[in-house]
This record gives C-alpha cells, structure tokens and sequence, in this order.
C-alpha cells in the first residue's frame, strides 16, 4: 500500500528573510565601520587642533607672523629749534620715501618705465639701483618726496613697492641763519652748526609696530605696539632772528658797496654771554643745498682767525695800567709817525705828535702801542691776554670752534711784543674779539658764549672794574669826529668802540688783501651789547675799518637797540635830535699798518722790512 507524499514545502519566504537578515548586517556593519572612521577621523581632528592651538600654537604662529605679520618703524620728528622769542628757526615737516622689493618688482620689469617717470629719476639710474640691490628686500628708490607725489606713485599699484613716512628738516629763513643752525642729512642727523653740537637732544627715538599686510604689501591690521616713537625735544637759542636779519642786510650791503670778497658779524650779550645774532657772508641756502664745499658751511665767526689789528690795543693798555706804569693822561712821544725797534721800523699814517695813553687809542698809534709794550715785560701782556681768552676756545661748544694763536710769552722777541701790541703776531675769531670787549664792558668779568637761551655761565673776573671803566672812557673817544669811527655813533646813545684794518700774512710777508675790523659797545654807559663786524678783502676806494666795518655797527645797533628796548643814555643829543656825526669821505684814519708793507702813498709813511716773528695766522676769506 502506498503512502501519500506529503505535500512540498515553500522556502522561499525563508530565504528572503535570511537574505534581509544579511542586508540588514551589511549595513550596520558599514554603518558601524563609517561611523569608527569619522570617529577616529574627528579624534585625529582634535588632537591636531590641540597640537594646533596648544602644543605647537607658537610655532605654527611664528610660521604665519613670518608671511602676513611685519615690523615696521615709526617715524619720530626732530626737535624745533626756536630763536629765543620763540619763532620757529628749524622745524621737521612730514615727508615720504619710496622704497621696494627687488625681488618683488624684478618680475614686473614692463612696470619700470612708469615707475621711473612717477618718482622723477632717469630709468638707467633706477635700474642700476635695483641691479646693486638684486637679491634684497629693502632699498629706497627716492627719499624725502612730498606726501601728494609720493601717494600717485603708490596709487600705480606696482608690486613691491611701498612708502614710509619720514621726516625732513626746513629752515624758515634760510641762508640767514645757515652758518648758525648748520643742517642734517637725508637720514635727519645733524651735520653742521647747532644741528651737529646739539644732536643728542634734538633727535627723537623712532618706534616700531607690528601690521598685517596682505599679498599686496598693504596694512591689513595694526597687530601691536612694540615700542613707541619718542620725538625729539626743542631748543630755544638765544639768537634773536630780528637782530639776526638785520646784521644779515646790513653786512651784505656794505659787502656790495665795499666790493669785498666775505664778512662776518656777531652781536652778545655782555652781561650773560648769550650770542644774540651771528652772521657770515657769502652764504648759502640750507633747505637746498647746491654747494657741498666744506668752506661753504663753516661758520667763519668761530673757526676762522685773522690778525686782527689795532683791536687789540685795548688790551695792550689794559696790561700798561693793570701794571701801574702809566694812566689815561700819560704822555708818549709819537715824533715823528714812526720808530725804529730791533733793525725794524714801525709806522704810523700820520705823525700824531705827543699823545696821551687816551689818544693812543683815539688816534689808533702803531708807535704809541709799541712804546707801551717796551715798558713791560712779555709775561705781563700774555697774562692778560690769556685771561681775556685769548689763545683758547671761547668754551661756546660750537663744532670747530678755533682757539686762534697766541704765541707763548717766553718766546716773544722785542720786535715780536711790540707788533703784538698793536695786533700783529696774534690771531684771533670774531667771537672772541667779541667775549674780550664783553669783558671790558662788562667791568672786568669774563663770560662765556653761549648760542643757547639761559646757557650763559658764571662770569669771572679778569681785570679791575675801575681799569675796565677807564678804558670804556677811552674807547668812547674813538666814536667821535676826532676819532677813527665816527661813522659808529648812533643817535642818543654813547658808543665805545675801536677800529683795525689789517692786511693778510702770507708766505711772502703781507700781502695787499686787508681785513676791515670794528669792535663796539652800546650804550656805553652800562653795556648791554657788543659788536664786532669783520669785513674781508674790501676793494672799493676805502678800505679802513672805521669806513668800512663802523658804518654796519651804526646802523644796527640803531635798529637792535630799540628792537631790544634799551633806554637811551645820551639825553642830550636825543632831545636835540642832532645827526651822529660822520665820518670824512676818504684818506687814512688810524695806523693799523703791518710791520712789513708800505703804507699807502697818500700817507707819507716809511716802509718797514718784514717782522717775521709778527707773521702769525690767515684768515680764508
């Protein structure tokens, strides 16, 4: 008997669900899998964040600071320099400098041409800048530009160039206070005069920042202050610049009508030292400097020396009374103009018979000074030429400053101390003719020059108030129509002064060059100024100090002692309002003649053969 087959089994519903079973396995476990590896790769993001910002935040910063972050400088200005009123005599103004990137700007060669107009410089020069500096990050193509010129430059958007802010010195009145004020250079340093003695103080110190800059090289961001920019302090000079234009116009024109070659001028303070105006001439504009000789920027005042003539009489009567050998009214033989010493004859330009200590100085005696130094011995004037400063520097602490040449006493042969006297053999700087005048002014007390307002010293005595008030009497007869300077005198004030005219020494003896000299002092009475005026190699008709130098005295200390509000001490003439009395149109005034040359035909004076111990200094024109 057979069985029934049983029926046969469907598997299929089986199979589909193993086979969504297996699917559904897959897929976790690729869930699973992309899961772990985002979850590793987060982690891995982590920790490099952590090494990021934590572990290694100073290197990776250092790295990023090095392509985006710069230091740059900040430019700091100058100190002013003021006159002592204070107006403005030296001032910084803000400037730009263009610089570049060689490297940068060489692959931008077709920009060259543009660049170069821009700036205003041959291509050729510009390029062979850029060639010497191939290879650099850094060089200036054109410093010191106005901010208008130098911003059109930047506008070009040349690659790898850039403008810095600098700062560039200007002087307001210009070759009027040249000498004086000196000037820097493009980097803002001091070079000459008050710019150069006082550099220290007038320069500021330069700051820096750190800046974000983009691939263009423009500021992005200002990151931090790493130092801040300190400016310089100013300085009040003692200059008075209206004193000092007026000695500038006076003394240019008397060189014009004079026809001389150069001339210098200083106006003090006698009682304090303070330098209140200091002129040379030819002079030169500081703001654009076209001749860069040396001798063009000295200030002659200070370290240029001359022989100075007949000046140094004063001092020569001052040692006579200080010794006790003589007085005002002392009497000496001048018959007849001129004297033979040691096979050597000295001369005056006219015999002006017998004459008073007082008319040596009047008249200007070459014999009468020559006289007096017989009665002393050399170590009596060197003493009190020293003491009034001469042979040292005046201590002013102007660059260069020249102590000028007085030879040693103990070596002053006869011949030697008598030319001394009357100002041969002897050099000296207008400035210190300028301090030893102040002294005698100032009742026998030395002071120390000073270009800085309030920087004056304690003064020191040096001669006797009451020898110092008798020469002030004398030198006063010397602004008058008997003098040699009437042409000094200014209205209702009294004047003290002295003349020299000198010739210029040489390898040959003297030559025919002159130095036209005048030292005053106003008002005589109690002096508050003193004036030297130097005028070299005049070659007009007249050549004398009393015609040439004493005229420029007049008429400034006319204008600086109202300017300087000083009361007049001549009540008399100033209520009469009478003219200053003048001088004579021409022929010779005093006898400021060397030892070795013949006096002008005119005089009738004796030729005298070379001094050589008198040859002492030259002053360069």
């Amino acid at each position: 008997m057979n069985k029934p087959t049983p029926p046969a089994r469907n598997d299929a519903p089986r199979a589909s669900a193993v086979s969504r079973a297996s699917r559904t396995l897959g897929l976790r476990t690729r869930l699973l899998c992309v899961g772990g590896v985002m979850g590793l790769a987060a982690v891995a993001l982590v920790a490099r964040a952590v090494d990021l910002q934590f572990i290694h935040r100073d290197f990776y910063q250092a790295q990023g600071d090095q392509r985006f972050v710069r230091e740059v400088p900040i430019a700091t200005t100058r100190g002013m320099i003021t006159d002592r009123n204070g107006e403005p005599l030296a001032i910084s103004t803000p400037v730009e400098s263009i610089w570049a990137n060689p490297e940068e700007l060489a692959q931008h060669e077709d920009k060259y041409s543009e660049l170069a107009n821009a700036l205003g410089i041959p291509l050729a020069d510009m390029k062979d800048n850029l060639d010497k500096h191939a290879g650099k990050e850094f060089v200036y193509l054109r410093r010191h530009m106005d901010p208008d010129s130098a911003e059109a430059v930047v506008a070009l958007n040349i690659p790898g160039i850039y403008a810095q802010r600098e700062y560039k010195r200007f002087y307001p009145l210009g070759e009027v206070m040249a000498h004086v004020l000196g000037f820097t250079n493009v980097d803002d340093h001091g070079q000459e005069g008050v710019e150069l003695a006082f550099d220290d103080w007038l320069s500021g110190t330069p700051g820096s920042k750190k800046v974000i800059r983009d691939l263009k090289g423009h500021f992005v961001e200002n990151v931090d202050l790493v130092k801040p920019a300190v400016p310089g302090r100013d300085l009040a000079l003692s200059i008075d610049r209206r004193l000092q234009y007026l000695s500038y116009k006076e003394l240019a024109e008397a060189i014009r009508k004079n026809n001389a070659d150069a001339g210098d001028a200083v106006i003090m303070d006698v009682r304090t030292g303070e330098i209140l105006a200091m002129v040379n001439l030819p002079s030169y504009n500081p703001n654009a400097r076209t001749d860069n000789r040396p001798s063009a920027h000295r200030n002659r005042s200070v370290t240029d020396v001359t022989e100075p003539g007949s000046v140094m009489k004063a001092f020569t009567i001052a040692s006579a009374l200080e010794a006790g050998l003589v007085t005002p009214d002392t009497k000496f033989d001048t018959n007849p103009g001129s004297m033979e010493l040691s096979g050597h004859v000295i001369h005056d330009t006219h015999n002006h018979g017998v004459l008073t200590v007082t008319g040596i100085i009047t008249k200007s005696s070459n014999v009468g000074a020559a006289k007096l130094s017989l009665m002393m011995t050399p170590a009596q004037m060197y003493d009190v030429f020293t003491r009034f400063g001469f042979g040292h520097p005046t201590g002013s602490g102007f660059p260069g400053e020249s102590g000028g040449v007085l030879p040693n006493g103990r070596v002053w042969s006869t011949i030697q101390k008598a030319t001394i006297a009357y100002g041969y053999g002897v050099s000296v700087t207008a400035l210190q003719l300028a301090r030893g005048y102040a002294a005698i002014g100032n009742g026998g007390r030395l002071v120390t020059p000073t270009f800085v307002k309030g920087g004056g010293a304690p003064s020191r005595a040096v001669l006797d108030p009451h020898i110092a008030s008798e020469i002030m009497a004398m030198l006063e007869t010397v602004v008058t129509p008997q003098g040699t300077a009437p042409q000094a005198a200014v209205l209702g004030y009294r004047v003290a002064g002295k003349t020299g005219t000198a010739r210029y020494s040489g390898t040959h003896g003297y030559s025919n060059i002159y130095d036209s000299v005048f030292v005053g002092l106003v008002p005589a009475s109690a002096p508050r100024l003193v004036m030297v005026v130097m005028i070299h190699n005049p070659k007009g008709s007249v050549y004398y100090g009393g015609l040439v130098s004493a005229p420029v005295f007049g008429k400034v200390m006319d204008g600086a002692l109202r300017l300087m509000d000083i009361p007049p001490d001549n009540i008399q003439q100033w209520y009469a309002d009478k003219p200053a009395p003048t001088a004579p149109a021409a022929g010779p005034m005093e006898g400021d003649l060397p030892p070795d040359v013949s006096a002008p035909t005119d005089t009738g004076g004796t030729a005298a053969p070379n001094a050589k111990d008198g040859k002492t200094g030259a002053r360069a024109p």
